[in-house]
């Protein structure tokens, strides 16, 4: 198998670096770069190997080209076992969704993109409708497993190099990266209207629990700092709750004296007074 030029393939650990069971994996950026030194190894490995089998003498610089590869895949292994360890720290560990102290640090770098014209990216609330009464009804233990639900909904169903972020509660930031608004609108009603129909949970009488969300969208832009894009997105979302849930609101700075936004300014100050559930 090793001087099989598929035999990368068939080692243990290409049979595990290659199983269905590491997708989670390849979301961190060394992953891919994992496979083409592993796969140069094997080239080195066989190359040696076929100068052993025919009795010549192994050259040196092969022998020492071999051991240098093998030292940066071992070097490429430590560094995704650095992101794992990260990712795992910085993970909200009721949902999964990344912790809130990444989200600006990730804004400010997707922001970047844009102002190089890069890219162009969008952000966007999301937060449950009427979680406080699952909570009330239900317990706190069903009111996790709706938060758990909603999370890995809405990150099954974005793109891969989508991330979703625990803000709060039941409050949750999204970045997408390369998308205009108008994509990202799509995406988010597609998410919206799936939800609705998904059961996130069941109750104590085994009963399926489903949930609507209200979104707020805003995408960043060159000169607009990333504090400021979150307060649209959040201040889109109070228009989508005071609009009457379940909806999409993206922001407009057209509608910043409306009537709606005085109600949802109103809600939200009670809110953070703690007199009322934002839910």
């Amino acid at each position: 198998d090793d001087l099989d030029p598929e035999g990368h393939h068939r080692c243990r650990f290409g049979l595990w670096y290659h199983g269905p069971a590491q997708q989670v994996l390849r979301e961190q950026p060394s992953f891919s770069a994992i496979e083409s030194e592993h796969v140069r190894l094997h080239r080195l490995a066989a190359r040696v190997l076929g100068e052993a089998a025919t009795g010549d003498q192994v050259r040196v610089s092969d022998y020492d080209q071999l051991i240098a590869c093998s030292t940066q895949l071992r070097l490429e292994l430590e560094t995704l076992r650095h992101e794992i360890e990260t990712a795992l720290r910085d993970r909200d560990a009721l949902t999964g969704a990344f912790g809130r102290v990444e989200i600006l640090p990730a804004l400010r770098e997707a922001g970047e993109l844009v102002r190089r014209e890069v890219q162009q990216a969008c952000v966007a609330f999301m937060d449950l409708d009427h979680f406080k009464e699952v909570n009330d009804s239900h317990g706190h233990r069903v009111g996790d497993q709706v938060l758990a639900g909603a999370v890995q909904y809405v990150t099954s169903h974005l793109r891969s190099y989508d991330r979703v972020f625990r803000y709060g509660g039941d409050e949750f930031l999204m970045l997408l990266p390369a998308a205009h608004v108008e994509v990202a609108a799509r995406l988010i009603e597609r998410l919206r209207a799936g939800l609705a129909t998904t059961t996130l949970a069941v109750d104590e009488a085994g009963r399926p629990l489903r949930m609507t969300a209200s979104f707020g969208l805003t995408p960043l832009e060159p000169d607009v700092s990333a504090e400021e894009c979150m307060d649209r997105a959040d201040k889109a979302l109070l228009l989508a709750k005071a609009a009457g849930r379940n909806r999409l609101i993206r922001w407009d700075p057209s509608v910043t004296t409306s009537r709606l936004e005085s109600q949802a300014t109103a809600q939200a100050l009670e809110v953070r007074a703690g007199r009322i559930s934002r839910g």
